[in-house]
């Protein structure tokens, strides 16, 4: 099995984008710069599960993860205790963005509190978000998310903790159809968010 994850998928994305989501993550004590050394990792990707490490100003981080130069973009996000999130900026071929937050090594409380931090400032940014998927333990990592997400294109075989996406492509979905579900602006949400009658 895989490591958890929050993933969320957008139509549109720039440096502003990725300007405030780095404030909003900032305002509820996830960031981008180490508690104690204050340095901002990059993370290459390669073979090694860590990578190769580099350091950047925050200005290089906001441009960098704004897609103005790469398709993708690796780095650490902290905890003030020093807990790591890695997290990564990526486009895909049909031009979707996808933020990927890892959840992995989170004991519970951390990991419900850049759940939330997470889930608040992409929903501050609806309009150019499409959909979220967050699987707490990872069981769903093979499953074509973007597929699912944005095009309403493919199945998955395992359900995630929570599936939020348009009404349009709920609506297209048989493995939806008769599942509980609520609607949150623009989304519709189906999974352990769902409330309980």
């Amino acid at each position: 099995m895989s490591d958890g994850f929050f993933c969320s998928y957008h139509l549109c994305w720039s440096r502003p984008d990725a300007e405030s989501l780095l404030g909003d993550l900032e305002a509820a004590g996830v960031r981008a710069d180490h508690p104690v050394t204050r340095r901002i990792t990059l993370v290459s990707p390669g073979a090694d599960p860590s990578g190769t490490q580099s350091w950047v100003s925050r200005d290089q981080l906001v441009l960098l993860a704004g897609l103005q130069r790469l398709d993708r973009v690796d780095f650490l996000l902290w905890l003030p205790g020093g807990e790591e999130i890695r997290a990564r900026v990526g486009r895909g071929d049909d031009g979707t963005v996808e933020l990927r937050f890892g959840l992995g090594a989170l004991d519970r409380d951390d990991r419900e509190r850049v759940v939330r931090a997470v889930r608040e400032a992409i929903g501050r940014a609806s309009l150019l978000c499409v959909g979220f998927v967050l699987d707490r333990e990872g069981a769903s990592a093979a499953t074509d998310w973007a597929g699912f997400i944005v095009k309403g294109s493919v199945y998955f075989d395992c359900w995630p903790d929570t599936l939020a996406l348009l009404p349009e492509v709920a609506a297209a979905q048989p493995q939806l159809s008769g599942v509980n579900s609520f609607q949150q602006s623009p989304w519709v949400v189906y999974g352990s968010d769902v409330p309980r009658r």
